[in-house]
């Protein structure tokens, strides 16, 4: 049997795997509650594994290596700033943003969470959060499935066509019938497998490698500079060097306005929750990182003793090596891995979608449903979004790391703010959300498009600033008490505050 028969065949059993998962939470889906947030009842290494692995996408396994392997440590910036942002989400906005939506009416999604926060009837603020979520995820979408077209295409010889085909059906209809339980469950699967692979492959490699001390050696001979995490300070330009890696780290920002990351603290079984799920996501992100920056690591050591084995590209460094080490089918589960990576990400970002489609734009019209039409019609949204994110990815030669840089900067910059103030200040009012939202949304367009401010700066930093400044201002000139809202922010500081934590717990 080859090899390429045996890898198919681990990665048909991982696909085989998320289905089963796709219909238990099939038949555990009653009501839109179900279907969009689990009921409000996961448990924390549940909401932490499915963050994480939501989160990371294939840049885990493929991107980030791939920038190691070329430059070195230098790269890992990347990885420090989003480990560094994950940690303050969990704790500074976890705790309060399941409190908060739960006091505010329920709200079961970000966009109405920040009409019923901030009693916004106009409906402007949900509107606009709405739009702003389907225009930058349908690209996000559609970046995950351009993604798993080339993968296929470069590991099996496939065509791009049906690689990006066969990943698009079985994620849409795990995600279609399963809801936000079946891409939840899915989530966790696939984020232990990341987990495995990006644990057992450096493991094995180092071992296979002549261990720690002989890989640091070679790395040292073949470049002193290749484990310098400050590589470049101190020649010419300091402070161009202390920006870059500023804007390189700032990824970090855009975790406060993730909608497919936060939305996971909505449905947490309560604040206290939020403590142990810190605890078990930040640990993940730790160890898969740590596991893909060492793999990269070893691969410049590896191939540089091995010239007869060629490397095409840097970003496959990671699976070439599970190749050379492993049996085809563990291989195989390495390659599902990546897959894990992609699909879970597109899942939860389609259920984002449909919430955006179903709870803030149709239900808004004050049109009554029943519970089973609610959901039929939250499946229909997964359905028209990855159709319209599908026939996007039909271009093979749209750029998957611009269009995840644009679309995390879009979220974090235009929702990241309006969390915190939402969660930390009680004068944010509707006028100055909307149009601080509005102009981060203008920054990252403009900023993102023009290339001398781009490579100056990533579109963020300025656009998550001038999103602070402008909706505290106008928040001042435009705030009027509101008895209301003053008791349920009082309510959400009781309920969530760190000494019931610790009551709790």
């Amino acid at each position: 049997m080859s090899d390429n028969i045996f890898q198919l065949l681990a990665i048909g059993v991982y696909m085989a795997g998320m289905l089963a998962i796709g219909y238990f939470a099939f038949k555990k889906t009653d009501d839109l509650d179900d279907y969009m947030l689990a009921g409000r009842d996961l448990k924390p290494g549940v909401a932490a594994l499915s963050a994480g692995a939501s989160d990371m996408s294939g840049w885990l396994i493929m991107g980030l290596p791939g920038a190691i392997y070329l430059s070195g440590l230098v790269e890992a910036w990347i990885a420090i700033g989003l480990t560094i942002g994950a940690w303050l989400n969990w704790k500074f906005v976890a705790p309060r943003l399941r409190s908060y939506t739960m006091i505010s009416q329920n709200a079961i999604t970000v966009p109405s969470f920040f009409e019923k926060r901030l009693k916004d009837n106009s409906h402007l603020l949900r509107i606009t959060a709405s739009a702003v979520i389907l225009v930058f995820f349908t690209f996000y979408v559609s970046s995950g499935m351009v993604a798993a077209g080339k993968f296929f295409e470069g590991s099996f010889g496939w065509s791009y066509l049906l690689g990006m085909g066969v990943v698009t059906v079985v994620t849409l209809t795990y995600t279609l019938f399963g809801g936000f339980i079946g891409a939840t469950l899915t989530d966790v699967a696939q984020g232990l497998l990341m987990f495995a692979a990006l644990i057992v492959v450096p493991v094995i490699a180092v071992i296979q490698t002549g261990g720690v001390g002989a890989t640091v050696t070679r790395l040292q001979s073949i470049d002193p500079d290749t484990l310098n995490l400050f590589k470049g300070f101190g020649e010419g330009n300091s402070l161009v060097w202390m920006i870059g890696i500023f804007s390189t780290a700032a990824w970090g920002l855009g975790y406060f306005g993730q909608p497919h990351i936060i939305v996971r603290f909505m449905a947490l079984r309560s604040p206290q929750d939020a403590k142990a799920g810190r605890r078990i996501g930040i640990g993940w992100m730790f160890l898969t990182a740590a596991g893909a920056v060492s793999t990269a690591l070893i691969g410049i050591g590896y191939f540089a003793d091995n010239p007869d084995l060629t490397l095409a590209d840097p970003e496959t460094v990671f699976l070439k090596l599970s190749q050379v080490f492993f049996h085809p089918f563990v291989a195989g589960l390495v390659l599902a891995a990546v897959l894990a990576a992609i699909m879970s990400t597109i899942s939860s970002q389609l259920i984002v979608c449909s919430s955006a489609l179903v709870e803030d734009l149709y239900n808004m019209t004050g049109r009554e449903s029943s519970a089973k039409k609610q959901v039929i019609l939250g499946r229909l949204g997964v359905l028209v979004i990855a159709v319209i994110a599908a026939t996007i990815a039909l271009d093979r030669n749209a750029s998957i790391l611009e269009l995840v840089s644009f679309a995390w900067a879009g979220f974090g910059a235009a929702f990241g703010p309006i969390v915190l103030l939402s969660l930390y200040w009680r004068k944010l009012t509707a006028k100055g959300a909307l149009v601080g939202m509005i102009v981060a949304t203008v920054t990252v367009f403009v900023w993102g498009k023009t290339p001398v401010l781009h490579d100056a700066m990533y579109e963020i930093v300025p656009a998550f600033i001038v999103n602070l400044l402008v909706a505290v201002i106008v928040s001042r000139y435009t705030y009027k008490e509101n008895s209301v809202i003053e008791g349920e922010f009082d309510a959400m500081l009781e309920d969530s505050a760190p000494s019931k934590v610790a009551a709790n717990s």
